[in-house]
């Protein structure tokens, strides 16, 4: 494979990044054609989607936005925004890392030491690195305040017992976005910590859960005093609730926005697949539900990459993710039937795996009862 062209001068809109982004995309397509592939073992893709990672760093596409003592380009971050929608526009995927450097990344670069930031976050956009999220527990996880995992204080850090549970990719991951409970019990959310860890810390248990669909995404993390250093705090003692709530902005901002591009790639994929048995009117609704949460999505990303706050806002576009992500995958039932629940092949595995998927969309990353609630009491103003 032959070295990556870098682009002459920096975009400075995002109108001027995508005609970029989709000239280079043309001129690397022989070296780009290898990463159409996704299926395989689940290692093999890590590696594929970590060499598209590694190009699009080399020719600085997804360090446009980055600060430069973090190995980016300096810039806003809604320039690189395009880069996961002209992937998929291109038939090919996202690299996987782009869902942990978009969401944990940015709370890395503000709240790490300066010297903890340089260190690591260009080793996470090289995609020399996976990172994961240690945020849920057993008993804490839409109510993320209610987390019991302790970080005790020591001479040379911290001593982390507890679970974690829905972490996922940790089995592959080099380090940990931890929150951990430094305060007393019934401190709540005033008295959680954030830490980066590192997976190959001592006292760290790893099991890979499989999920109905048969991936082993999520792992239960299980911590015998683990030691963590002093300086890899993220922000100030008890004040974790802070990078929480970026991190969970970052989440329903940009991760958001690289799901509905998704979405709308295997919504074309129906219309192509059933022959226009799925009917105008349901493929136009589920269209619909798709263009609502992209506007949504690009409110928020903006609002990010302006450093505006966003708020519960965010709770509107989870709630509209998992309604697109349902509506859709039980229109695919639907029109295709027995295809998806006894089909074999790539294509009927392929629809079967999304659609089982697709059942924890109102659950993951804050459930849809507890996001109307937000959107009740602090958008609309409603009573308890």
């Amino acid at each position: 494979m032959s070295a990556p062209t870098t682009m002459d001068t920096l975009p400075t809109t995002v109108d001027e990044s995508r005609t970029a982004f989709r000239s280079w995309l043309a001129d690397q397509r022989e070296d780009l054609e290898q990463f159409r592939t996704n299926g395989g073992d689940i290692t093999h893709v890590f590696e594929r989607l970590r060499a598209l990672q590694r190009m699009l760093f080399e020719s600085g596409w997804i360090r446009l936005g980055w600060p430069e003592e973090v190995g980016g380009l300096g810039g806003k971050p809604i320039l690189r925004s395009i880069v996961g929608e002209e992937l998929a526009l291109a038939g090919y995927p996202p690299p996987f890392s782009f869902a942990t450097q978009e969401v944990l990344g940015p709370a890395v670069a503000a709240f790490a030491r300066p010297e903890l930031a340089s260190l690591v976050l260009p080793r996470l956009l090289r995609g020399d690195e996976t990172w994961c999220q240690g945020f849920s527990e057993p008993g804490a996880g839409s109510d993320l305040a209610s987390l019991r995992l302790k970080a005790v204080r020591v001479d040379d850090g911290w001593r982390v017992t507890g679970e974690k549970i829905w972490t996922s990719w940790a089995q592959f991951a080099d380090r940990c976005v931890l929150l951990a409970r430094t305060g007393a019990p019934d401190s709540a959310h005033r008295g959680i910590s954030a830490f980066l860890l590192d997976m190959d810390t001592p006292g760290i248990e790893i099991s890979p859960l499989r999920s109905m669909n048969g991936d082993e995404e999520f792992c239960s993390l299980y911590f015998g005093d683990a030691l963590i250093p002093h300086n890899r705090l993220l922000g100030e003692v008890d004040g974790g609730w802070s990078v929480a709530m970026h991190v969970l902005a970052g989440e329903r901002g940009a991760a958001a926005w690289q799901r509905q591009i998704w979405l709308r790639t295997r919504l074309n994929d129906l219309a192509i697949a059933d022959g226009g048995a799925t009917g105008a009117a349901v493929v136009g609704e589920a269209l619909e539900l798709l263009v609502g949460l992209r506007l949504l999505s690009r409110r928020t990303v903006r609002a990010l990459s302006d450093g505006r706050p966003v708020g519960a806002t965010t709770s509107l576009d989870k709630l509209a993710m998992s309604t697109a992500e349902k509506f859709l995958f039980d229109s695919v039932l639907a029109a295709l039937g027995a295809d998806v629940v006894f089909g074999g092949g790539d294509i009927a595995e392929e629809w079967r795996t999304d659609y089982l998927y697709s059942r924890a969309s109102s659950i993951y990353g804050g459930a849809a009862e507890i996001q109307r609630n937000i959107i009740a009491e602090r958008l609309l103003g409603l009573p308890r």
